[in-house]
Order: C-alpha cells, then structure tokens, then sequence
C-alpha cells in the first residue's frame, strides 16, 4: 500500500433539496460562489495538496458536473477569437489530464458512507482522500493540505474538525478525544448526530477526511445509522484503536454551503476577499446597511 495519498473522492450524488427550486434541473455543487462552482473549489484544494486522480461519485441529474470539467471547443475557439484570454486561462484551468478523472454511479442514495464505498475499486489498496463540496473552507493553506502533512506525520486516518455551540452537536458527527492541547488530537470515539445533551464534546467532525482502505472492509457490512443510512462516521469509529486516528483543527475558515445563510455568507467572504470585487462589495454592503436603517 502507497503511503501518499494520491486520490480524492468527492461525493456528489445528493439530490440538494434544501435548495429548491434552484437544485431541480442543476447540482447543488454547481451552485456558484462568486463565479465559480463550490465543486470546482473542493477540486482546486485537492490539486493543492498533490492529489492525482479524482473520482466523482454521482447520481441522476448530476451531467453539468461531468460538463464542467470537459472541454468546450466551440467556448474555447469563441474567446480565443475574441482575444478574451484571461477566461480562457481561467476555463482551461479546471480541465484535468486524460485518465486523472472518473465518474461512478451511486444508484440509490443510502448516505455518505454508501457513496464512499461506491468508489472501492477505483480507490484500491490505498489511502484516499473525501472532500464535500457543501463544506468550503477558505484558509491560506489549503484545509487537506494541512491534512496531508498530519498524514505523512502520523499515518493512519485524519478528519478535519471545528468547534461548534453545543446546542448544535446533534447536526454533525462528534468526536471524542484526548485533552491534548494542540490542533491535533487523538480520537478515542466518534458519535454520528449524538442526541441534544449527549454529545461528548463540541469538536465536530467537517466534511474533509484522510482515511485508509480498511474503512471499505466496515462500509461493506451496510449497517445502517442516524437517518437510516449508512454513515461514514460509524464504519470510521470501528477503526479507532486499529490504526492512528488524529482529529485536525485546521486553520481556516469553514462555511456551510448546504444552508442558505451559510452559502449566501461564503458568497460575501469570497467577494470581499477578492482584489477585483472587495472595494465595490464593501461599497454595496454599506449603502444596504443605510437603507435599512
């Protein structure tokens, strides 16, 4: 087994219903920030940390993913002519080399750890990366960056984790884990959407993991978790105290694209954070703030 994570799994199968009507006819993952895909930014973290091949587990509905990362010969040719080669530059960059891409098929959706085992024989023998696109995270290292570095430390399996209000552990995956200071800790126990009051801490497990192949061997069993579904997260705590298990604080800052709030937030983040847009984003953000007055 290779001991450098050269893969990436990137779940894409969900229907997106919380954005509808929106999502009807277009992937939730292509909704844009900005002016570009929240996939295309989970794809851009994965390059950064020297990932190689990407693997795009899908579902109906998802073509314009498949769409965005092909070629468009008649786009290209048309701003060639028109001299626009700054977009040019800009569509060409989220191309991929031929064989570095694949697509499976998650024919039913039976959660995150059932889209996960779909990609088994692409993954093979090997640990593998999984980025959810609804979590973006904005850092100045990339998020898996910083993972693969705990990785290559480490070895073994690592999540990215963040520190949530209580009141709001029942909605993530909890780890449970030494005292240690420090952004990485052991994990002893994880606990998929603990009840309200139940929660061992309020380190919540984020939508990054650097995970071995044995995680394949518990997905196979089926059993089924919170939701009725199969979760990641139980087939991961079977593997605590089999192989090193770290819990990553990584620096950065995460938003939750899955919900309104957070995704219309990560649209403003990103504008402000940009040369181009922040000057003429504050200017908006101020004179709304004078018309609500």
């Amino acid at each position: 087994m290779t001991n450098r994570v050269r893969k990436a799994i990137f779940p894409v199968g969900g229907m997106g219903t919380r954005f509808l009507p929106a999502t009807k006819a277009m992937p939730k993952e292509m909704l844009p920030v900005v002016d570009r895909p929240l996939i295309q930014y989970a794809v851009d973290e994965a390059r950064a940390a020297g990932i190689e091949q990407f693997i795009f587990v899908t579902g109906r509905g998802k073509s314009a993913i498949e769409d965005h990362f092909d070629r468009s010969v008649e786009l290209e040719a048309s701003l060639a002519e028109k001299e626009k080669f700054a977009k040019l530059d800009d569509i060409r960059e989220s191309l991929f080399e031929p064989g570095n891409i694949a697509y499976v098929r998650q024919q039913e959706p039976l959660g995150l750890g059932h889209a996960v085992w779909c990609a088994r024989h692409l993954v093979g023998n090997e640990p593998f990366a999984v980025l959810l696109a609804d979590d973006l995270i904005k850092a100045e290292t990339p998020c898996l960056r910083q993972m693969v570095d705990v990785f290559e430390t480490e070895g073994g399996n690592v999540i990215a984790a963040m520190e949530v209000p209580y009141e709001q552990t029942s909605r993530y995956g909890i780890i449970d884990s030494d005292e240690a200071d420090g952004r990485v800790r052991a994990v002893t126990g994880l606990v998929e959407k603990p009840a309200r009051g139940t929660a061992p801490s309020n380190l919540a497990v984020i939508g990054r993991y650097i995970l071995t192949p044995t995680v394949f061997d518990e997905l196979e069993r089926g059993e089924t978790g919170a939701g009725g579904e199969i979760q990641l997260t139980d087939a991961m705590a079977r593997l605590i105290g089999r192989q090193p298990f770290h819990g990553l604080a990584f620096e950065g800052r995460r938003f939750d694209c899955g919900d309104k709030l957070g995704f219309l937030e990560a649209n403003l983040a990103f504008a402000l954070g940009r040369e181009d847009l922040g000057p003429g984003a504050r200017e908006l953000l101020a004179r709304m703030g004078e018309g609500s007055e």
